[in-house]
């Protein structure tokens, strides 16, 4: 028979779906092999950061003498001890509790809104939820109270706290039970503590994704439908400082209900042009939907709305048009710090923690990357501290405002 006659070869009923199945259990096996590598024998993640008495000081806002005065005087606890003798460094907690009995933690006055910060674009791969996540470390490292909701089916955020989404993670532990049809009326009920002290987490699994057909459903009136995140989210923020949404990517009834319960947005874009077409496609479509749901009463006011530049690489003279076309472009409106591209998010990702988590000897690399996360995050911290009021004083004394 000729090519053109040739009968289709098709496996035999099951089959593929057989291959499949296997390829799943293999990637679960694969996955729980790299935890047990990476996790303690608990099978939980752990912060195991310690500070020195040099950069607990330097994180409070006090000298090393202070704090080692306030120890001696009993207000503060000493750090634990290795086995040897020594200090084994200052926890995370450790330095809240430093922070709280000195008076320096930061917060938002009683008069300010906690920051809802929106980590959006509707294109995959622009670094979304590592952003997001590093985020809502970065200002749990400053002090601040933070809440990270991870809106995202895909639950990459959730996986870098140490949760396999599809083992550990309920969809009853998620924002499911919140956002279907006649829900939970609150969602305190998803909130659980993380490893980081001051970072609480609404975890995501694969389940999440039926949210879009609730949400889509005609038995729900059109106000709700778009409203419904973000009473639940208004309700929740009160407790923090700072929330960092991470919804899908794709504009979807899940990411429209995201728009609306930010009050702040921060929009990735990496410097190429394909990735910029996109970001423009994005905010083509953000200005039509919030134009459209100003039509039903849902007019939407941001604190801020911050481009960011991502995955820049400065070997590229094509990255550094770009990023450069941009911050000309955006002045004001784009963070003026990138985020440089750098082996070590890969390097933390397999490693299943994040740039912050890093332990140990630091290279030269690492310091790189670390230093200009670090510029990045400050800028966005000056974004916040400026939409409240009660920093507006500070920040002109600190020739900031």
């Amino acid at each position: 028979m000729s090519a053109m006659t040739d009968p289709i070869v098709t496996e035999p009923t099951g089959r593929s779906l057989s291959r499949i199945v296997a390829l799943q259990e293999k990637s679960e096996r694969l996955l729980t092999a790299m935890r047990n590598q990476v996790f303690e024998a608990t099978g939980e993640k752990s912060l195991g950061l310690r500070f020195t008495v040099n950069q607990a000081a330097e994180m409070v806002g006090r000298s090393a003498m202070t704090i080692r005065r306030a120890e001696d005087d009993k207000k503060l606890p000493t750090p634990e001890k290795r086995p040897s003798g020594h200090r084994a460094g200052y926890t995370l907690a450790d330095i809240n509790r430093m922070r709280d009995h000195f008076g320096t933690r930061p917060s938002r006055g009683a008069s300010d809104e906690a920051l809802i910060i929106g980590v959006q674009n509707f294109k995959g791969g622009v670094g979304k939820s590592t952003i997001a996540v590093h985020t809502a470390q970065y200002f749990a490292l400053q002090g601040y109270r933070v809440l990270l909701i991870d809106a995202d089916p895909q639950a990459s955020a959730t996986a870098l706290f140490g949760f396999n989404p599809e083992e550990d993670v309920d969809e009853d532990a998620t924002l499911l039970p919140f956002l279907e049809p006649g829900g939970r009326e609150k969602l305190n009920y998803a909130v659980r503590k993380s490893y980081w002290d001051g970072l609480d987490l609404i975890p995501s699994c694969l389940s999440l994704y039926n949210a879009e057909y609730y949400l889509a459903s005609g038995n729900i009136d059109p106000v709700t439908r778009f409203e419904r995140l973000s009473l639940g989210v208004r309700n929740i923020a009160e407790g923090y400082d700072i929330v960092v949404l991470d919804p899908p990517p794709a504009l979807g009834m899940i990411s429209l209900n995201a728009l609306r319960a930010a009050n702040a947005l921060l929009i990735p874009t990496p410097p190429s042009s394909i990735d910029y077409a996109s970001t423009v496609s994005f905010l083509t479509m953000l200005s039509s939907v919030l134009a459209s749901l100003e039509k039903h009463g849902l007019a939407t006011d941001y604190k801020f709305v911050q481009l960011l530049a991502t995955k820049v690489d400065e070997n590229k003279s094509a990255h550094q048009a770009m990023r450069d076309a941009m911050q000309e472009m955006f002045a004001g409106e784009i963070l003026p710090t990138a985020l440089l591209d750098s082996s070590e998010f890969d390097n933390a990702g397999v490693e299943m923690r994040t740039v912050y988590e890093h332990i140990g000897p630091q290279t030269k690399t690492y310091k790189r990357c670390r230093r200009n996360l670090d510029m990045v995050m400050a800028d966005l911290e000056l974004s916040v501290r400026k939409s409240w009021t009660s920093h507006r004083k500070r920040l002109r004394e600190e020739g900031r405002a």
